[in-house]
């Protein structure tokens, strides 16, 4: 009955995603550009998932979670890219509405999955920096598959509320949808019926979404910086540094991107910037996230050379 009202309700049919212009010469420069970069996150995730199944010097609470955010990388890049892929080639920049609002609700789950998950990786590294000693008693099997599934169960719950407000919308009049994908307050700003409530529930939840994750995430490396202040070795804390520092870098890409997209208030000159504010968090953090969390970790380069060699073994 809610799906024959909703027809009833709303006379468009289809959006038209404006994505980033319609000139064929600007097509081919973004598939260029974007084609690479899809593929490197797809190899770098699923490389990830394979080494940590087939070495079992990889089972570790740390490589579990990564495990997770690859997987859920994996899934989350590929909401978005290959439609736009495919539209800069074929030029066909439609979507059905009820496609655009199934590509939204996935990727607003792994979107707010992610942060989640970012949070309890950060908890994990405090815990083997800070407690060494009690790691393996407090980050135990258990656990750790207790704070994966609070993860994406939050993700989940979140984004589920926030699409069932988004599907009470009519849409009656414009159909172009100014971005590269189906967002929120894109979609929302062409609905000929009050969104007032859909973007406040978005704003709040989207502060409850990333608010707590974000403040342990902070605070776990804040506590590990001033642990590593300890460490008498100049050479340790520079290595503690270095891992720290790309950590954050990648973490505060993500936030503050979706800080600037979600929760700062639709300001005309920010709403300009929205697009290139989206790839960060849509299309370079997947892509970085291997490299950052795990082909930099010298447990996983081991296990990818020991691959290697066997592999090279078996040719020759």
């Amino acid at each position: 009955m809610k799906n024959l009202s909703y027809e009833k309700k709303s006379t468009t049919t289809e959006f038209i995603l404006l994505g980033f212009g319609n000139f064929l010469e600007l097509r081919i420069v973004l598939f260029i550009l974007f084609l690479p970069v899809y593929t490197l996150s797809l190899a770098g995730n699923l490389l990830i998932v394979s080494l940590v199944v087939i070495d079992q010097h990889l089972q570790a609470p740390m490589y579990f979670f990564l495990v997770n955010l690859s997987c859920l990388e994996t899934c989350y890049i590929s909401t978005i890219l290959p439609r736009m892929l495919a539209s800069f080639i074929t030029g066909d920049q439609s979507i059905s509405v009820y496609g655009c609002i199934i590509q939204y609700y996935f990727f607003g789950f792994f979107a707010a999955t992610e942060c989640y998950l970012l949070a309890m990786m950060s908890y994990d590294r405090y815990i083997a920096i800070c407690k060494p000693l009690h790691y393996n008693i407090l980050m135990n099997g258990r656990l750790c598959f207790q704070l994966a599934f609070i993860s994406w169960m939050s993700g989940l719950l979140t984004n589920t509320i926030i699409t069932a407000f988004l599907l009470e919308l009519t849409f009656c009049g414009p159909n172009e949808v100014d971005h590269f994908f189906c967002d929120i307050y894109p979609v929302a700003n062409i609905s000929c019926s009050n969104t007032h409530l859909v973007k406040l529930a978005t704003f709040i939840l989207g502060i409850m979404g990333t608010g707590p994750p974000f403040l342990i995430t902070v605070a776990s490396y804040i506590c590990i910086l001033h642990n590593v202040l300890q460490i008498n070795s100049k050479k340790a804390q520079q290595k503690a540094f270095s891992t720290c520092s790309s950590h954050l870098i990648v973490v505060t890409l993500f936030y503050g991107s979706i800080f600037l997209v979600y929760i700062v208030p639709e300001i005309e000159t920010l709403k300009q910037l929205h697009k290139i504010f989206s790839i960060f968090y849509t299309v370079l953090t997947p892509m970085l996230n291997p490299l950052i969390y795990s082909l930099r970790n010298r447990e996983v380069k081991e296990a990818l050379f020991k691959v290697i060699r066997k592999h090279s073994n078996k040719i020759s």
